[in-house]
């Protein structure tokens, strides 16, 4: 990745929604503009935290699941605040 990433948050021991939840938190203290990284497991989280973050106007940058890991294993997800 060539930008850099200003906040990272790792919510793979977190079920929904506290996954959404310390998320949401997160960016509302962030910047417009900035990055936040969200490192997160399981496919509910996968699909609800993308979605909402979304539905609140922020944008997703990308989604990369970890190497090694399962189709609903660890993923990392990359938020730009708008």
């Amino acid at each position: 990745m060539t930008e850099k990433l200003n906040y990272s948050l790792d919510i793979t021991t977190e079920v929904c929604p506290m996954t959404f939840v310390k998320t949401k938190l997160l960016v509302e203290r962030m910047p417009s503009g900035e990055l936040l990284e969200v490192r997160l497991k399981g496919s509910e989280p996968l699909g609800n935290v993308p979605r909402s973050i979304t539905e609140l106007g922020h944008e997703i940058v990308s989604t990369t699941r970890e190497d090694g890991e399962a189709e609903d294993g660890i993923h990392r997800i990359l938020i730009r605040k708008k």
